[in-house]
């Protein structure tokens, strides 16, 4: 049965005590988040919803490439570390499986680090 409509389907269905009283609660919530939201830009001088929408997903997702490119670049600098040791010693694949795993951790430790220096942490 579609919502707002009674049995017949006309639509002129009366709301019953607690279908408004949780339209009430719906308003009234609606109406402190308002509230909320206008109290946290004005503290945080951000600019206006539409902006601030588009910059914070911008940033989001430069930081999201700068932490994937740091991980990758860990990677393959130490496979690549790996590979040129093995081809001078003549030890393949020990130095890449040793190198890449270094790399791989090198590479954690740097988005770890990256992540604990943001600029928007609040915990401290």
């Amino acid at each position: 049965m579609a919502e707002g409509t009674d049995g017949n389907g006309n639509g002129s269905r009366e709301k019953s005590p607690d279908e408004a009283a949780l339209s009430a609660r719906l308003g009234s919530l609606e109406q402190r988040l308002s509230k909320f939201r206008d109290n946290r830009r004005i503290r945080t001088d951000q600019p206006a919803r539409g902006s601030e929408d588009g910059a914070a997903r911008a940033s989001a997702m430069a930081l999201g490439f700068r932490l994937s490119s740091e991980l990758v670049a860990g990677v393959l600098v130490g496979a690549a570390i790996g590979w040129g040791i093995d081809r001078l010693l003549s030890t393949s694949p020990f130095g890449l499986i040793v190198f890449l795993l270094l790399g791989f951790a090198a590479g954690v430790v740097n988005v770890v680090r990256s992540v604990g220096t943001a600029p928007d942490r609040t915990d401290r």
